[in-house]
C-alpha cells in the first residue's frame, strides 16, 4: 500500500503536474495549524527534492507567519479521478517576497497573476504515498475566477493596502514578514 521515498519519482511527478489542487499544511509552536487548499496552476517541481509553489494574496497568511517560526510544511495530493493515491511532501520550505531577488528568478515559473504574494520553496525531504481508497472520484469543471478578478480591480496599490490590512499578521498575531525583503527577514 503505502511507501516512503527520498525524492519524487519520474511517475509520481506526472501525478502531482496532472491534479488540479493540492493541500498545504504549517504549524507554529503554537497557536492554530493551519491547512489550505491551493490551485491555479500554481505548483512546481524544481528538481526531485525542491518544489516551489506561487501563494496567491487571501484573507490571512498563516503560512508565511508559520515557516518564519518554524520551517516545518507538508503538501498532499489527492486522486479524485484513477487510481486511488493519497502524496504528501514532507519537508522545510522558505519564503520569498516580490522584494526579494529569489522572486526575479523564479516568479517567470508561473503564470502572471495580480495577486501574487510569495513564493514558497521547500525542500523535500520525505515523499509518502498511501493507498487514498476513501478519497471520493470528483470531476474536475472549471478554475474560479474570482479571485484574480478581485486582483485587477485592486490594482498593485489596492493589493499593497490590502496585504497592510489583512496579511501583516497571523490569526495567532504572529509576523508574515510580507514588507520585509529576504534579508531583512534573516536579519531578525
Amino acid at each position: 500500500m503505502g511507501k516512503q521515498l527520498d525524492h519524487i519519482t519520474p511517475d509520481l511527478q506526472a501525478f502531482i503536474e496532472a491534479q488540479k489542487i493540492y493541500f498545504v499544511a504549517t504549524a507554529a509552536e503554537t497557536g492554530t495549524v493551519n491547512l489550505s487548499p491551493k490551485g491555479m496552476d500554481s505548483f512546481r517541481i524544481l528538481g526531485p527534492n525542491r518544489v516551489m509553489w506561487l501563494n496567491v494574496t487571501g484573507s490571512g497568511n498563516e503560512t508565511a507567519a508559520h515557516l518564519l517560526l518554524h520551517d516545518r510544511i507538508t503538501v498532499m495530493f489527492c486522486a479524485f479521478e484513477g487510481k486511488p493515491l493519497i502524496l504528501r511532501l514532507y519537508g522545510h520550505g522558505k519564503v520569498y517576497h516580490p522584494a526579494d531577488a529569489e522572486w526575479t528568478e523564479y516568479a517567470p515559473l508561473f503564470p502572471p497573476l495580480e495577486g501574487a504574494r510569495q513564493l514558497v520553496d521547500i525542500r523535500v525531504d520525505l515523499v509518502q504515498t498511501s493507498c487514498g481508497m476513501a478519497v471520493p472520484f470528483m470531476d474536475y469543471n472549471r478554475e474560479r475566477t474570482e479571485l484574480n478578478a478581485w486582483a485587477h480591480k485592486q490594482g498593485p496599490t489596492g493589493i499593497q493596502n490590502y496585504w497592510a490590512r489583512k496579511n501583516v499578521t497571523s490569526i495567532d498575531g504572529f509576523e508574515t514578514g510580507i514588507f520585509a525583503s529576504n534579508s531583512a527577514r534573516q536579519a531578525e
